[in-house]
């Protein structure tokens, strides 16, 4: 039995089922969670999404997005949940932590049934279930496989279809990176053809900009970035800026890619400070540049080989001094 059966029998099994994804949604942990929520619709399966936080405004557009119960404004909802559940799905991370601590602690605490759906390096597998493909794009486009594999393709409609390509979409930089390979594209043909519109996807994904956002975005890119030698770019915003410009959240998505497409760098990164903690995305391009153990070894994260996120606890200007300090190692 392949694993898109054992998950599929696992289903059928179930009768509370919980989806779960990573803190700090982006395109592929909504998209994902979405996707198979509708697909356990069609199964005749009820489910419930509980995430650590609220999804971003620029995929608050998604069918069912409001009904994710996010942890930092429903705990006692989401714990309620976890616990009463018999299946839960980990959609779009390798370990309980990626959750956040206290959410995290819950998942690893709670008996049910645990299946991991992932495309990150490292899985620390902790999941009854752990389905982890390093080599695919997104998450989405496992669960399009799942649904494909298990042989359910004919349930697959726009509903389903139109979360995955959002997942696709993001997750790979709209389709430029070199995580895409011929099935992706085979993937996005077959939702096409189930009525996926993708052009509307696009329109309400990435023209839906506040003056607010356009503002704090040039402002970080005239004001605020940063190159260091010829091959390093960075973009740092203080929470005192972000504030300056009403910043809501999603506002700095794809911040680091600009970073990163100037001619001639290799390596990106962006940081934001909120309430003591420094986020930071990383970037690179190409086999030479793997950014990740650089966010594993100084910033407390981890990822892909070009394409990884981190924290900093302290002050930014701290964050910024370690990372200039440590980059020429990975040059």
């Amino acid at each position: 039995m392949n694993i898109s059966n054992q998950i599929i029998e696992q289903i059928k099994n179930a009768n509370k089922i919980v989806i779960t994804s990573h803190k700090s949604p982006d395109g592929d942990s909504i998209g994902s969670s979405l996707a198979l929520f509708q697909f356990l619709k069609k199964l005749n399966k009820s489910a419930s999404i509980c995430h650590p936080d609220a999804c971003p405004k620029f995929l608050s557009w998604l069918e069912d997005v409001n009904l994710i119960v996010n942890f930092e404004e429903n705990k006692e909802e989401v714990e309620r949940l976890l616990n009463s559940a018999d299946l839960i799905f980990s959609l779009d991370y390798n370990e309980p932590s990626r959750m956040g601590n206290e959410m995290g602690e819950i998942l690893s605490k709670v008996s049910a049934f645990k299946i991991m759906i992932d495309h990150h390096l490292n899985p620390s597998g902790f999941a009854n279930i752990n389905w982890s493909d390093t080599s695919s794009c997104s998450t989405c486009q496992l669960i399009y496989e799942l649904i494909a594999e298990s042989g359910n393709l004919d349930l697959l409609d726009a509903q389903i279809g139109t979360p995955i390509y959002v997942g696709i979409m993001t997750d790979t930089g709209s389709f430029r990176f070199n995580s895409v390979k011929a099935k992706t594209h085979l993937i996005i043909a077959k939702l096409l053809d189930v009525g996926v519109k993708n052009d509307e996807i696009h329109e309400n994904t990435f023209d839906d900009n506040t003056q607010d956002k356009l503002k704090l975005r040039g402002f970080a890119t005239s004001e605020k970035l940063v190159i260091l030698g010829d091959k390093v770019a960075y973009i740092s915003l203080s929470e005192e800026e972000l504030n300056q410009f009403k910043h809501d959240k999603g506002d700095t998505e794809g911040l680091v890619n600009v970073a990163l497409s100037i001619k001639g760098v290799k390596i990106a990164a962006f940081f934001a400070e909120k309430d003591g903690l420094i986020k930071i995305s990383f970037r690179s391009k190409g086999i030479d540049h793997p950014i990740n153990m650089l966010a594993n070894e100084y910033f407390q994260g981890g990822g892909h080989a070009n394409a990884a996120g981190g924290k900093f606890e302290g002050k930014l200007t701290d964050a910024i001094e370690l990372f200039e300090k440590v980059i020429p190692n990975y040059m």
